[in-house]
C-alpha cells in the first residue's frame, strides 16, 4: 500500500514536472525560482523528502492592507471584512517584486526611474500632514530564501534541520511531528533565516488612493544597493545549504557533492581542510544536530494531533 507521504510526493513531482508553459502555482510569481532549482532537485531526488513550497529570496515593494483603525475608517476604507491586522498584513498589494538583483541599482542619477517602477509619485515641496492611524504605508523589503520540506519520518526531518542550521538558517524548525490516525509521521521542516532581511517604509497612500513617496530617488537607490548585497549573501547561503544537505544524504543516494557553479565535466573532490578547520566544522555540525533534536523535542511536546493542518502542495512561496 502506498503511504500518505509517497502519494503526496508523487502529486508534487507531477506538478513540478509540468511544462513551464502550463505550470502555475499560488505564489505572486507563479513558478519556481531558477536560483533554488539545484537545491530543490537534490532534495526531491532523495527518498523520503519532497519540497512543498519555496522562494529563493526577493526584493519587493508592498502596500499595506486597509487597517483596523478608528473614527471614520468605515467611510474611508470600507467594511470590517476589508481590514488588515497589525503591520498592515491581510489585504494590501504588491507594487513590485523581483527575485534577482536590480542591475541598475547603483546608477543614482537625476534621471533614475525608481519611483515610476514602484508606482510612486514624488511628494510636494510642502511638509506632509501627520499621518492618522489608518495610513497605509508602502514598504521596500528584502526577504531571504524560504523553503518547506515534507519528510517521511522524524529521523529524516532531524537530518534536514541539521543541514539547515549548520548552513546559517537559524530560524528553521519542524511542525507536524505527531502521528496521523494511520500512525504515519510526516514532519514538515521550514528552512529560513531572518538575520539579513530588512523592511524600510518608503511611502504612503493618501486619502485619494495616490501612492506618495516619503523619500527621494537617491535614498531609494541606496536601499536597492543594500538589497543587491543581500541577494549575494542569500545566494551563497543557498549553495552552502545545498552542500550541507548533500553531506547529510549524498552517500546513500549517490548524488555527487559538487558546486552548482562547477562547469567542469569532472566532479570535484571535497576541498582539503586542516585539522583545526575540520575540528571547527565538526563542532558546528554537532551543535546543529543538538539544536535540531531540541527543536523536534520541543515541538513534539506541544503538538496537537487533531489540529494538524493539511500541508500545502504548491511549490510557490509562502510569504505574506
Amino acid at each position: 500500500m502506498v503511504s500518505r507521504f509517497e502519494s503526496k510526493k508523487r502529486k508534487i513531482l507531477e506538478q513540478l514536472n509540468t511544462a513551464a508553459s502550463d505550470y502555475h502555482d499560488l505564489s505572486p510569481k507563479g513558478s519556481v525560482d531558477e536560483l533554488i532549482m539545484p537545491l530543490i532537485d537534490a532534495i526531491n531526488r532523495t527518498d523520503g523528502l519532497v519540497t512543498t513550497s519555496s522562494c529563493s529570496g526577493r526584493m519587493s515593494v508592498f502596500l499595506e492592507g486597509k487597517k483596523r483603525g478608528t473614527g471614520n475608517h468605515e467611510q474611508l476604507y470600507g467594511s470590517e471584512d476589508a481590514r488588515a491586522g497589525p503591520g498592515g498584513k491581510g489585504g494590501g498589494s504588491w507594487l513590485y517584486i523581483s527575485h534577482d538583483p536590480y542591475k541598475a541599482a547603483l546608477e543614482c542619477s537625476p534621471d533614475s526611474q525608481y519611483m515610476p517602477m514602484f508606482g510612486l509619485q514624488s511628494r510636494s515641496s510642502t511638509l506632509p500632514k501627520p499621518p492618522d492611524p489608518n495610513t497605509r504605508y508602502i514598504h521596500l523589503k528584502f526577504e531571504p530564501m524560504i523553503l518547506h520540506v515534507l519528510t517521511a519520518s522524524t529521523d529524516l526531518s532531524q537530518r534536514v534541520l541539521t543541514a539547515a542550521l549548520s548552513s546559517g538558517f537559524r530560524e528553521s524548525g519542524a511542525v507536524g511531528l505527531a502521528p496521523f490516525k494511520s500512525g504515519e509521521v510526516n514532519p514538515l521542516v521550514a528552512i529560513r533565516s531572518t538575520g539579513y532581511s530588512f523592511d524600510a517604509i518608503i511611502g504612503r497612500q493618501d486619502q485619494n488612493g495616490t501612492n506618495i513617496a516619503l523619500v527621494d530617488e537617491s535614498y531609494l537607490g541606496i536601499l536597492i544597493g543594500i538589497a543587491n548585497d543581500r541577494f549575494t549573501v542569500n545566494a551563497e547561503r543557498i549553495e552552502r545549504l545545498r552542500l550541507a544537505f548533500l553531506q547529510q544524504f549524498a552517500m546513500e543516494q549517490g548524488i555527487p557533492v559538487a558546486s552548482s557553479t562547477d562547469t567542469n565535466s569532472n566532479r570535484r573532490k571535497p576541498a582539503w581542510e586542516d585539522s583545526e578547520t575540520r575540528k571547527g566544522r565538526l563542532k558546528e555540525e554537532g551543535l546543529a544536530r543538538q539544536h535540531a533534536l531540541q527543536v523536534i523535542a520541543a515541538t513534539t511536546s506541544s503538538e496537537d494531533v487533531s489540529s494538524t493542518p493539511e500541508r500545502p502542495t504548491s511549490l510557490g512561496d509562502l510569504f505574506n
